[in-house]
């Protein structure tokens, strides 16, 4: 396992699991939660889900890397959409997993261009890829110019 030298800590806490409620220790994110219907729960309007979190801020983190890749590059990756479908569902050993399916958008490169800066942003730079590196199935699909 590599070790870091922390520049930042986020710190939250939930309180209730699924059906309840999660918040940063800052106030900066508050969120109730509620088991969605198509895992068997109330699916409650006005709630989300640990995997919606998830899935803000590997999309949020992956863009940031993406940029820095392009910049690295001296191109503009900055407007680069990236949307992050995380899917949660049984194990084959047991218990629950996750998949990633990154969806990444930026119609002013080229698609070779774009889909190497993704390559690199997910191998080299992006925390939550590094993260979920042989652990969970993420996949990378790429539109482009």
């Amino acid at each position: 396992m590599d070790t870091i030298k922390p520049l930042f800590t986020a710190s939250a806490t939930a309180v209730g699991g699924r059906n309840g409620h999660t918040e940063a220790t800052d106030g900066s994110v508050r969120a109730a939660l509620s088991v969605p219907k198509a895992m068997g729960g109330p699916g409650k309007p006005g709630t989300t889900t640990p995997e919606h979190l998830f899935a803000a801020g590997y999309a949020a983190c992956f863009g940031g890397a993406l940029d820095f890749v392009g910049k690295q590059h001296k191109k503009d990756a900055s407007k680069a959409r990236v949307t992050a479908e995380v899917s949660i569902g049984p194990r084959d050993g047991g218990g629950f997993g996750l998949a990633v399916k990154l969806k990444v958008e930026d119609a002013s490169l080229l698609r070779s261009e774009l889909a190497a800066f993704a390559k690199e942003a997910h191998e080299k730079i992006c925390p939550y890829s590094h993260a979920t590196r042989n652990n969970v199935d993420v996949q990378i699909e790429v539109k482009s110019a």
